[in-house]
């Protein structure tokens, strides 16, 4: 109280408070953004276990789903057009690669709609962000996780059989490589499908086109040796890296070229810094939708 026996009002520091929707320094940006991180995760696993509840069969989907893609581009790779030639245990060639690239896959579409699949929670809530297009990766590193496990019994069990090296560890900093290079690139399209809201009708085709490049169904260094500038740019493709760097790991037990492993880790690096970046400067338009 005061002489005359008004009602002080306390004053408020307006330290550290910004406007809704403005860009913070790049610091406070990821801080806020690790604060969320719980957040991110339990938000990705809602997602998860929300797209399998309707089902009868339930999470059986996350299994049965990779199964059944192996054995539909078995049968028409391998029985039917003989893309098998010249591929030792082709069936693991071809589990390996469409696990793998799915996983890319499906970032890559998720992210493009990451910012306008989150609209109300940008219009309800302030939070960073980049925290919806990292939600689309971990979400499909969670519905990764059974492939992998499908991948192994698969591995195990069907002919030829194959001698395990010490060398399956490696499957560890390739998924981790892959997992940063997919959140680089679920931020960068993010930016760009909130900008151009076409480009989600794009991505489906362009993961097909990026499909058949990466050496998936087929061996690249086979089909184009008679091509030798073309197969040095579809070599250039950072799927065809991870795929191949598995492949020889976990399929072969075989060194991989020193050259695939710098152009990994250059891919994963490069993208998650430009593509985190890029997202981060767009960051006030984000709630113009």
């Amino acid at each position: 109280m005061n002489p005359l026996g008004l009602t002080s009002i306390p004053s408020v520091s307006s330290e550290g408070l910004v406007p809704v929707g403005k860009r913070t320094s790049l610091r406070s940006y990821l801080s806020s953004l690790w604060e969320r991180r719980y957040f991110i995760v339990a938000e990705s696993r809602a997602k998860v276990s929300g797209s399998t509840r309707k089902n009868i069969l339930g999470y059986a989907w996350l299994f049965i789903n990779p199964l059944l893609s192996v054995l539909a581009f078995w049968f028409i790779f391998g029985f039917i057009l003989q893309s098998a030639r010249g591929i030792e245990n082709f069936l693991g060639y071809l589990v390996i690669g469409v696990f793998f690239f799915g996983y890319t896959g499906k970032s890559m579409t998720g992210g493009t709609g990451a910012i306008r699949g989150g609209a109300s929670m940008i219009k309800g809530f302030q939070f960073p962000r980049a925290a919806l297009p990292i939600s689309v990766v971990v979400r499909n590193f969670l519905d990764f996780i059974p492939s992998l496990a499908v991948m192994a019994v698969v591995l195990a069990v069907l002919p030829p059989a194959e001698v395990l090296t010490w060398r399956i560890i490696l499957v560890v900093p390739i998924v981790v490589l892959q997992t940063m290079f997919n959140v680089g690139l679920a931020c960068f399209l993010a930016r760009v499908g909130h900008k151009f809201p076409d480009t989600s009708n794009l991505m489906a085709i362009i993961s097909r086109f990026w499909l058949y490049g990466s050496g998936v169904f087929f061996s690249i260094e086979q089909r184009l040796a008679d091509h030798p500038v073309l197969l040095a740019a579809m070599q250039f493709n950072p799927m065809h890296a991870f795929l191949t760097l598995t492949r020889d790991s976990l399929l072969y037990g075989v060194a991989s070229p020193t050259w695939m492993w710098v152009s990994a880790v250059l891919w994963s690096c490069g993208l998650l810094v430009v593509g985190f970046l890029f997202f981060w400067r767009g960051e006030e338009n984000y709630g113009r939708l």
